[in-house]
């Protein structure tokens, strides 16, 4: 069984993408890691390999560049369909055994968790057929309370182990406290918006506020 993560969030362009880059500078030098976007929609604007690879200042054996990608940017099972394709976990699966098997994966998802990849197949069961734990990654801003339980009671309600959350945007200490305190989950850290955004800025980020007590660790090592 590979060790890694499964990059979820609450909501699409949430903040996973970069907080999958950030990874990468607080681990680097302490594990191979190995990133994986399995299903990109709108692929036509956003690239969110491309992305992980330039701020996470990724070299070519970091990115396992395979997986579905769908030019418009809309859920994956619409994605496919327009495009006259469909979405089918076991052709993810098939990509992910022929992945390197001695690193660390840092693996993203699209959107969140119940997002269709099919008629019948959510990416959540993507993720319990890679056999990941979870991060999930949330806003800080009001509503953010509410769609972070609802996405840890959907992960626990399938047996998938929560690693932690990370918030993003402008630090709200009530919201942390409830989602700590109601979801019996620690928050591993608090990532700001970016002005401007920069490897750099990023960098200094996941050095001085990204899982600061190494919780991440044992999923890799």
């Amino acid at each position: 069984m590979r060790r890694g993560i499964f990059v979820t969030g609450t909501d699409t362009n949430v903040g996973k993408t970069l907080v999958s880059a950030a990874l990468f500078h607080r681990y680097r030098r302490e594990v191979s890691l190995c990133y994986w976007k399995p299903v990109q929609t709108g692929s036509e604007q956003d690239d969110d390999t491309a992305t992980v690879r330039a701020l996470g200042e990724c070299a070519d054996e970091e990115i396992f560049d395979r997986g579905v990608r769908l030019p418009r940017p809309v859920s994956p099972h619409l994605a496919a369909r327009w495009a006259g394709t469909r979405i089918t976990l076991a052709a993810l699966c098939k990509m992910w055994e022929s992945a390197p098997p001695n690193v660390g994966w840092i693996v993203e998802g699209a959107g969140g968790i119940l997002v269709p990849l099919n008629e019948a197949e959510l990416m959540v069961d993507l993720l319990r057929a890679l056999q990941l734990p979870a991060l999930v990654v949330a806003r800080s801003t009001l509503g953010t309370i509410n769609h972070t339980l609802l996405t840890l009671e959907a992960l626990r309600h399938r047996a998938i182990p929560v690693v932690g959350v990370v918030m993003v945007g402008p630090p709200n200490q009530e919201n942390r406290r409830a989602i700590e305190d109601y979801g019996g989950v620690l928050v591993l850290g608090e990532m700001p918006w970016f002005e401007p955004l920069t490897r750099d800025a990023l960098r200094a980020w996941a050095h001085a506020g990204l899982d600061p007590d190494g919780r991440l660790r044992e999923w890799w090592v």
